[in-house]
């Protein structure tokens, strides 16, 4: 039997929120807090970066949160003891433009940059994995974005014919966002483009 979904609140990140949502990246020892998609530098310098250099990292996603930034957007997932337990980033495609330098999306026509809200990551405490953590964040981002302006939501995450790693998961499971109503638009391997529309049918 599968273990029993957690009861969660799923709200923004905000102030109120930002200490425990960075207590879930040291906790899961995951020196980016989500970073990734705004470091300039090459893959080694982000490598030495999180090794060496982790508190640069969180000083960023701190900054992006007070200063309000579309880059520090998201959402959190905060079970019954008040512990920020998931993490989902959720900002406009504008905002992670290296999302749009990647070969594998480089020339595909996805829309607007600004009314098309991307799903950046996903982070689940490890051990509440599997308790239903990154399903609650996936069905609450299409509600949070519309009320941002957003039109659609799109999720970017890994196809792949094996089970994949938690490390691997990081943009999220597909099953879970097709259950969540998100259609597959551009079917590019390894990472095909799902969407959902916030617009009503």
């Amino acid at each position: 039997m599968p273990p029993e979904p957690l009861p969660l609140t799923v709200e923004p990140v905000s102030e109120a929120n930002l200490a425990g949502l960075q207590k879930l990246f040291e906790g899961s020892h995951s020196s980016c807090y989500c970073r990734w998609w705004h470091f300039t530098g090459n893959k080694n310098e982000w490598l030495d970066r999180c090794a060496h250099r982790a508190e640069e990292n969180a000083a960023e996603q701190s900054d992006a949160v007070h200063g309000g930034e579309p880059a520090g957007k998201g959402l959190v997932a905060i079970d019954e003891t008040g512990a920020v337990v998931g993490w989902l980033k959720l900002t406009p495609r504008s905002a992670v433009k290296k999302l749009r330098s990647l070969p594998v999306y480089r020339s595909l026509d996805l829309g607007d940059e600004d009314t098309t809200w991307s799903i950046g990551c996903l982070l689940v405490h490890p051990d509440r994995r599997r308790h239903g953590v990154a399903r609650a964040l996936i069905e609450a981002a299409p509600g949070f974005a519309k009320t941002w302006g957003a039109h659609a939501v799109e999720a970017y995450p890994r196809r792949a014919t094996h089970p994949l790693s938690d490390e691997e998961a990081w943009q999220g499971n597909e099953a879970l966002y097709l259950a969540a109503g998100f259609t597959v638009v551009h079917d590019v391997a390894p990472y095909p483009v799902l969407r959902r529309s916030t617009q009503p049918a």
